[in-house]
């Protein structure tokens, strides 16, 4: 099959060749059109001299800083957007007029205000920066809501949220937005050339076939531009590709707050709550709870679904804010969430680790619940009840005051389940264990 369709993609290529070869038999004239062989000679004979190579080099200089500058402000401005969205109503406008205006237009002003010199990097880096901004920026704001939640609640740091969150889904948005932008920058880049004729250029040299009346000279130098694009798009492309198929050690330890809040006992605290009340819509899910949480015992929350067993623990661990009452105790939490909560593409060692900082602990701890091969399987790969029990282990060996557990039991079968309650209370050490449950 993949014969076939090679074979197939050589066939059109020859197909055009010969159309243009006919169209040139019928013109008739070097001057409006040449044969295919003819372009090509003329590109052998302009490899060969040495202004051809540095005409080469000077525009994929200029090119590529307009295209890297112009990508990393892009990312810069979407990030700042994405954190303070003052930044990002302030930039859309003019985002949006970067992207209006024609590429002429700023050609023309460029020449006024700075000269030649630097002509084509500045369309370059114009014509990439909205494009990377806004993709990068969409696909920020398309993190999964959900994951960026249990982040907050284990205090992943900034490094890991970027790689295991963001990152996924930042992929499909910044390589469409490569892909358009890249194209683009090459035919923008070369046409400032063209118009400003700066020193070792390709425009330069295609603007001189042309006032020669060398097409042969122009169609080689068209080429030139295709190829060099071709390969430009593809090495930055696999770059990217290799970039989000990159998995990074885990760094980091236990933070020295930590460190001096286990030291002072300060994790053997109970949780006191009183008069706690929430409603949504109207409709009143808590109304006026009070309850003391010891230190080093195990609670369970075994009330009827819906009676907002999921709300008090979402409130304990700071995910939402209750209407009334006070809240007073552990300052560090972790959670086995209603849903599993994973990042998917990466295995279970991966997402414990990146949570206690430590992969051969992960690896350790996840070997009491889970199958060797399933270690490293991605966790899209697992069945529910092992990805059940990955959230449990993560949750159980990060550190923490208190451990919340919502349904930690979903998809586990008996034995399972017991292996699961053995494992808990040989981690819970001196931390309070809420468990909301049906059973």
């Amino acid at each position: 099959m993949f014969r076939n369709r090679k074979m197939r993609r050589v066939s059109i290529v020859v197909f055009w060749i010969l159309i243009w070869s006919l169209l040139a038999w019928m013109a008739d004239n070097p001057i409006l059109l040449v044969t295919p062989s003819e372009a090509v000679l003329r590109l052998l004979e302009l490899s060969v001299k040495s202004d051809f190579w540095y005409a080469i080099a000077g525009s994929l200089l200029r090119i590529g800083v307009g295209f890297f500058s112009g990508f990393a402000a892009a990312l810069l401005l979407a990030g700042i957007s994405l954190r303070h969205p003052f930044a990002e109503e302030l930039l859309q406008p003019l985002m949006s007029l970067i992207k209006t205006i024609p590429v002429v237009s700023f050609v023309v002003l460029l020449l006024i205000w700075w000269g030649s010199s630097v002509l084509a990097a500045a369309i370059s880096f114009l014509v990439v920066l909205p494009n990377i901004y806004m993709n990068t920026l969409e696909g920020l704001k398309n993190a999964d809501v959900r994951l960026l939640e249990m982040a907050r609640v284990f205090r992943m740091s900034g490094r890991n949220r970027f790689f295991y969150i963001y990152r996924p889904a930042l992929q499909p948005f910044l390589k469409s937005g490569m892909k358009i932008s890249l194209g683009m920058c090459w035919k923008s880049g070369v046409a400032a050339e063209v118009i400003g004729m700066p020193e070792f250029s390709i425009g330069g040299q295609l603007y001189f076939s042309k006032i020669h009346l060398d097409t042969a000279g122009v169609l080689a130098w068209t080429v030139v531009i295709v190829l060099i694009s071709v390969c430009f798009e593809k090495l930055i492309l696999w770059l990217a590709d290799r970039f989000f198929a990159w998995n990074p050690a885990i760094k980091g330890h236990k933070s020295k707050e930590a460190d001096k809040k286990d030291a002072a006992g300060e994790n053997n605290r109970r949780i006191s709550v009183s008069h706690l009340r929430k409603a949504y819509g109207g409709k009143q899910v808590l109304s006026d709870v009070s309850a003391v949480y010891e230190a080093g015992k195990t609670y369970y929350l075994t009330s009827p679904s819906g009676s907002g067993k999921t709300t008090l623990l979402r409130m304990l661990c700071g995910l939402e804010k209750p209407d009334g009452g006070r809240m007073e105790g552990a300052e560090r939490y972790s959670m086995v969430f209603q849903e599993d909560r994973l990042c998917e593409e990466f295995d279970a060692v991966c997402n414990v680790a990146m949570v206690i900082k430590d992969e051969q602990k992960a690896k350790e701890a996840l070997r009491k619940l889970l199958e060797e091969d399933a270690l490293t399987k991605p966790c899209r790969q697992l069945s529910g009840g092992m990805k059940r029990r990955v959230a449990l282990v993560r949750a159980m060996e990060a550190d923490s005051d208190a451990v919340l557990l919502d349904e930690p039991f979903t998809g586990m079968d008996a034995d399972t389940r017991r292996a699961a309650e053995i494992y808990i209370r040989e981690r819970q050490n001196a931390r309070i264990v809420i468990i909301a449950t049906h059973i």
